[in-house]
């Protein structure tokens, strides 16, 4: 509006300057006549500014008014956008309480649940170190058994060497005794079967004796019977030696 006003003030203005120059140029016979004439024109012209203006002004107020009322609905639009936002804001705000809420429970049972795997990691610290010395003391346990089942095995080699000498000696020494013996009973055998065979020979003679006196008194039968005696007693002393 402003802006408007001065560019007709200018407009006006410029104006006046062409009418002042106009009536410069008019002769002095129709100066009067000119300048009345001017005057009537120049009332008209201010009439109809003035009338103009009003229409103008008029014309900006309805503009300004509609531009208002424009505004108005805008305003009340934007009003209703900003309540709906506040009343989203206000939900969202709610929601967020409710979130906070539920996010500070889930903090503390997190901080909670972190607290307890804090003790149960150190628990576990702790059963990882009992644990590892339990392993050192049954690795120790289980080397010292090995080195007793060593020991205990070459004892055992030991002993069982020891035994097998001590068998294969008392097996050597039976099997000497027992050498020993047939030898001892070999001689024995021997040494009867001689002396059976001594006692045979001794009954044989006393056999041939006797009968040699009941036979002194043929003489040519003496002869053939020493000869059958003499085969006689030879058959009778193998038949007893395989007895014997």
């Amino acid at each position: 509006m402003p802006l408007k006003n001065k560019k007709k003030k200018k407009i006006k203005s410029s104006k006046n300057k062409s009418g002042l120059t106009k009536l410069a140029s008019i002769t002095t016979n129709t100066l009067s006549s000119a300048y009345s004439k001017y005057k009537k024109n120049l009332e008209k012209k201010k009439i109809k500014e003035i009338k103009l203006k009003k229409l103008e002004e008029k014309n900006e107020i309805l503009k300004e008014q509609k531009e208002l009322k424009i505004l108005k609905e805008k305003l009340q639009k934007e009003n209703d956008k900003l309540n709906l936002k506040d009343k989203e804001l206000k939900i969202k705000e709610e929601s967020l309480k409710v979130e906070n809420k539920r996010l500070e429970v889930e903090n503390k049972r997190l901080v909670k649940k972190d607290e307890d795997l804090g003790q149960i990691d150190k628990d576990l610290r702790i059963k990882e170190k009992e644990l590892k010395l339990r392993g050192e003391q049954q690795n120790r346990k289980e080397l010292d058994l090995r080195v007793r089942e060593e020991e205990q095995k070459n004892k055992e080699l030991k002993e069982r060497r020891k035994k097998e000498k001590f068998l294969k000696e008392i097996k050597d020494q039976e099997d000497q005794k027992k050498e020993i013996e047939n030898i001892k009973l070999k001689e024995w055998e021997e040494k009867f079967e001689q002396e059976q065979k001594l006692k045979l020979q001794e009954e044989l003679i006393r056999e041939q004796k006797f009968k040699e006196k009941e036979l002194s008194t043929k003489e040519g039968y003496d002869d053939q019977d020493s000869g059958v005696s003499t085969s006689t007693l030879e058959n009778f002393k193998i038949d007893k030696t395989s007895q014997n």
